[in-house]
């Protein structure tokens, strides 16, 4: 369902037709907004230059986190195959436990 949010970023209202809740519409244009006042603070850009510079910020700040996501998928892959390769070998140890049992 379609939601319709007004936000307002940098002293401008928009009017948005949102896939989420109004909520989620709001909170991430209160985080645009904050990066746009971040870079307007003590200059004289533009509202279109610091709009600029903080979707450059946001873009940058999105990639780190693509980047972090695939470190933890990484890491992630590597636990589970070590814990395979730990089940594995448990399993061989049983087995040969078994096995120095039933010499006896």
């Amino acid at each position: 369902m379609k939601n319709r949010v007004t936000v307002t970023i940098a002293g401008q209202n928009y009017t948005l037709i949102a896939d989420q809740d109004a909520a989620a519409a709001e909170k991430i244009a209160a985080h645009v907004n904050a990066k746009i006042r971040e870079v307007m603070d003590g200059s004289n850009l533009s509202l279109a230059d610091s709009a600029i510079l903080a979707a450059m910020n946001i873009a940058e700040e999105y990639f780190k986190e693509l980047e972090s996501t695939e470190n933890l998928r990484r890491q992630l892959k590597d636990y589970l195959e070590e814990g395979a390769k730990q089940k594995l070998e448990i399993s061989e140890l049983k087995r040969e436990i078994f096995k120095l049992q039933n010499k006896r």
